[in-house]
């Protein structure tokens, strides 16, 4: 009876142990349900990473790791082996990506790309390591960093030049200070310049006026001798106007009277008769000229009566027609 409740202890403990153990397992993520394959990767530094922490694809769990250990012969580098599932095909491009998130919590995440051959149990991947939060804060800061510092640059060369303006501006004041003793000197010597002046000036003027009355009465006689002149030239003129237009109007008379050679080719139309005569008759020589160039343009000539004789055939050809 005794030996019966040992046992049922050992057996009821056996048990406990076992659960306790793959509940463990299970917990810390080992499936015994599923086959799995080992891989391995190399990394300078896993900041961190323990067993069983994730495998990655997508967000999605296919495996964790399963042992971490250093490589003493290789420069210290640190080997992780995966336990990923089996039904994942793994390429010769795939990464394994050292990731952490806000909270410090580590895992791996896996990047398939096409590649050239799959890969097969205990191959290594490519190992990459994300960026941590620092590292992408310092990245972000930098070029603040270098905007900030041109800032500052540019700030300091503004102060440098208010400096330089500030300096120019003292002597601008100092000389400004100077301006109005300067200013009086000035005002005085041209009070006692214009006072000079005044005086000069009324001299001339009573000079001036003094001059002006000696030459009244040669004023007045160059007055009455310049209206003299102009009367005297002005009598001339209209004399000679006269005597011009008295010829006129006799020459005038003249003509309308016939006399002169001009009078009568006004007042008789014999020119006129003519010269129309003369060129009706050089219109007519014309003509016969151009009808009859022979009697002009022959050798001798054409005598009278040959002329004649040409025209009275002329005459029968048109009558004839």
């Amino acid at each position: 009876m005794v030996k019966n409740k040992e046992f049922k202890v050992g057996l009821f403990a056996t048990i406990a142990l076992v659960l306790l153990y793959y509940g463990f397992n299970f917990l810390k993520g080992i499936d015994f349900f599923t086959t799995t394959n080992k891989y391995y990767v190399v990394y300078d530094n896993i900041d961190q990473l323990a067993v069983s922490n994730p495998v990655l694809i997508n967000g999605f769990a296919v495996g964790r790791v399963s042992r971490i250990a250093i490589m003493q012969n290789k420069q210290n580098k640190v080997l992780v082996e995966l336990m990923i599932d089996s039904e994942i095909a793994l390429s010769d491009s795939t990464k394994a990506l050292l990731n952490s998130d806000f909270l410090g919590g580590k895992s791996i995440l896996l990047s398939i790309g096409k590649g050239t051959r799959t890969l097969e149990a205990k191959d290594t991947l490519l190992a990459e390591v994300a960026k941590g939060m620092f590292d992408l804060l310092s990245e972000t800061a930098s070029p603040v960093a270098d905007n900030l510092q041109t800032t500052l640059r540019k700030f300091n060369v503004l102060l440098d030049n208010v400096t330089k303006n500030s300096q120019q501006l003292d002597a601008i004041f100092v000389k400004l200070q100077a301006t109005p003793d300067l200013l009086n000197r000035t005002l005085a010597n041209a009070n006692g310049s214009v006072n000079q002046l005044s005086v000069s000036f009324k001299s001339v003027a009573e000079n001036l006026n003094g001059s002006l009355n000696e030459l009244k009465p040669t004023l007045a006689n160059l007055h009455t001798f310049s209206d003299s002149l102009k009367r005297m030239e002005l009598n001339q003129t209209v004399n000679e106007a006269k005597a011009t237009i008295a010829g006129l109007n006799e020459t005038l008379d003249k003509i309308k009277n016939g006399s002169g050679t001009l009078g009568k080719m006004i007042n008789e139309d014999t020119l006129y008769v003519n010269l129309n005569t003369l060129l009706r008759n050089l219109d007519s020589l014309a003509v016969h000229f151009d009808d009859n160039p022979k009697h002009f343009l022959a050798p001798l000539g054409k005598s009278k009566r040959k002329i004649e004789r040409d025209r009275r055939k002329e005459e029968e050809k048109q009558t004839q027609k």
